[in-house]
């Protein structure tokens, strides 16, 4: 049944039978509902009405139309465990699917609310390249050839000029889709990553290519979860509802169930030869299309068929003209462009925020403040920007919040919440993280000292007063605080003073001891738990009169007690 429907078609070449017959095949597959065919719209890109090359990954180049078999590996409602083997077309070479399932990771990981499922990007390498051509890739994941579409001359497709230089497609005059997901350079200048680590970008590479695609259609706040969204993001990649019909036929059944082949075993579609580019014929004028460009004649043509990405033909010559059928009259859904430079993050920066420090308990007087941009370089409102408090800290945002995520306002700019210091005295880290395809992230260090006494005081109000050679029956006691609140292991010095002009350490009057027992007139102390500081005993020389105790702190809070000898009255 599937070779029915193995013919490749060239995006604009489609007629309405055939939209009709793939229709008719995904019903009978049980394939999702995918949007009806309208020729008007979809075949307008492919007339040369389409947006820039811009607004699409591939440049609108040809792909393959191959439908997958009716009966799909696993009946709907079967187990969603993968087998083992299966049928041939259910197969994926090994490292196109390990690129595949790679990248759903690096998404999950990097950009969680977009929600790419792998088999979406099996679905559109199977459609752009045959899974590269089969698996035909090094160890390394590289084409062992290059993957080349037409040149995008506006002849039947887009008009792109070359971007590269001909440095990905060889062609210095226009632009080519290049490798297995079939970017154009000029996409791929803004989209390309280095999936396998490697550090290149390199459009041949089914790692990068695939974490490229990902990427470009988790553009923006896409959740490929919810069917529009993803209509969208496939129709952003190829603007044609065939193709769009085409990758969701394929999308539904590989998510039925897929196996692992060797590299260079998968099965090629249909129509795949063995060429390297594909040459665009000039199509013979017929009726104007809606887009106001021309679609080829139906009749047969003694130009060779062109090759594909794949290394493919179109359709025989010999092939004969459908029978005229009445369009559908159903819409497909508007897509959604791709973001403009106006509208796409490009950078976040610093927007003033000062010295991040602050003492125990107590608020941060600064507030992490940034900007975001686009890609013209311009101030880029309604960006969502995450601040998070890192490191072994207990400083935190409102409401006890480590992480926080805030958008922008019109001006770009948006300030973290006001950020408290815990107990934990030290230094760490304070991030701003802006962007899901190509995130940008910012880090300050921040430092929550140590509170420190700005007074101390007596804990009573008791005289103190000891006989001639007596100890004094009342203990010293005082406590150091920081605006209000006690603070313990604070560093004391008790000294007995004289009353000069300049007070110096007194040689007579009260002293302590030292652990050996011997006179001294000097302690370094240190309070206790809620700033509390109790004095050793105090003891009174033969000498009567009154002496002075002071206490300072390494702030300088200073208090002063008065202590009296004097002989008991008599009797």
């Amino acid at each position: 049944m599937a070779a029915q429907f193995g013919r490749r078609l060239r995006r604009g070449a489609t007629t309405t039978a055939v939209a009709a017959a793939a229709v008719a095949a995904l019903s009978a597959s049980q394939a999702p509902a995918a949007p009806q065919s309208d020729t008007a719209a979809g075949d307008q890109a492919a007339a040369g009405a389409t947006p820039s090359g811009d607004s699409a990954a591939t440049g609108n180049s040809p792909y393959h139309t191959d439908l997958p078999p009716l009966n799909t590996p696993n009946k709907p409602g079967a187990s969603v465990n993968l087998p083992v083997t299966g049928s041939a077309e259910a197969g994926i070479p090994a490292s196109v699917l390990a690129a595949y399932k790679r990248a759903e990771q690096e998404l999950a990981a990097t950009d969680a609310a977009c929600r790419l499922p792998w088999q979406l990007l099996a679905a559109i390498g199977k459609v752009e390249s045959g899974q590269a051509r089969g698996g035909k890739v090094d160890a390394n994941g590289t084409t062992l050839s290059p993957i080349l579409g037409p040149a995008l001359n506006g002849q039947g497709f887009a008009l792109i000029k070359d971007t590269d230089g001909g440095a990905y497609d060889g062609d210095s005059t226009h632009d080519r889709a290049v490798g297995p997901m079939q970017f154009i350079p000029s996409t791929w200048a803004t989209w390309g990553q280095d999936g396998n680590g490697d550090g290149r970008k390199d459009p041949n590479n089914i790692h990068d290519a695939a974490l490229a695609a990902g990427r470009y259609l988790c553009a923006g706040t896409r959740d490929l979860s919810v069917a529009a969204d993803l209509d969208r993001a496939v129709l952003s990649y190829n603007h044609s509802t065939e193709y769009l019909r085409t990758v969701r036929s394929w999308f539904d059944y590989y998510k039925r169930g897929t196996h692992e082949v060797p590299d260079g075993t998968g099965v090629l579609p249909a129509d795949t030869g063995g060429g390297t580019t594909s040459p665009f014929p000039t199509p013979t004028p017929t009726t104007g299309t809606p887009g106001g460009g021309t679609s080829p004649s139906p009749t047969p043509s003694p130009t060779p068929s062109p090759s594909k990405p794949g290394g493919g033909t179109s359709p025989s010559p010999g092939t004969s003209t459908p029978p005229a059928t009445k369009p559908p009259t159903t819409k497909p859904p508007t897509p959604t462009p791709a973001p403009t430079p106006s509208e796409t993050f490009g950078s976040l920066e610093d927007a003033g925020t000062g010295t991040l420090t602050a003492t125990a308990g107590e608020a941060f007087g600064e507030r992490v403040t940034v900007r975001a941009k686009n890609k013209l370089g311009k101030p880029l409102a309604r960006t969502s920007v995450t601040f998070a408090v890192v490191g072994a800290t207990d400083a935190r945002f409102a409401d006890g919040k480590s992480t926080v995520t805030l958008r922008t306002g019109a001006d770009g700019t948006v300030t973290a919440p006001v950020l408290t210091a815990g107990e934990k005295t030290g230094v760490f880290k304070v991030t701003a993280v802006a962007g899901t395809t190509q995130p940008r992230a910012l880090s300050w260090t921040a430092n929550v000292t140590a509170r420190v006494a700005d007074t101390i005081a007596l804990t009573g109000d008791k005289a103190l007063t000891a006989a001639p050679g007596a100890e004094f029956t009342d203990r010293v006691e005082v406590r150091t605080t920081y605006k209000g609140t006690g603070v313990a292991d604070t560093a004391v010095t008790a000294t007995m003073i004289t009353d000069a002009g300049t007070p110096a350490e007194n040689d007579k009057g009260p002293y302590f001891e030292d652990a050996a027992g011997d006179p001294v007139r000097t302690l370094n102390l240190t309070t206790g738990a809620d700033g509390v500081l109790e004095l050793p005993e105090i003891y009174a020389d033969d000498t009567e009169g009154t002496y002075t105790l002071r206490l300072t702190t390494a702030s300088g809070a200073t208090v002063t007690v008065e202590l009296k000898v004097e002989a008991a009255p008599a009797a």
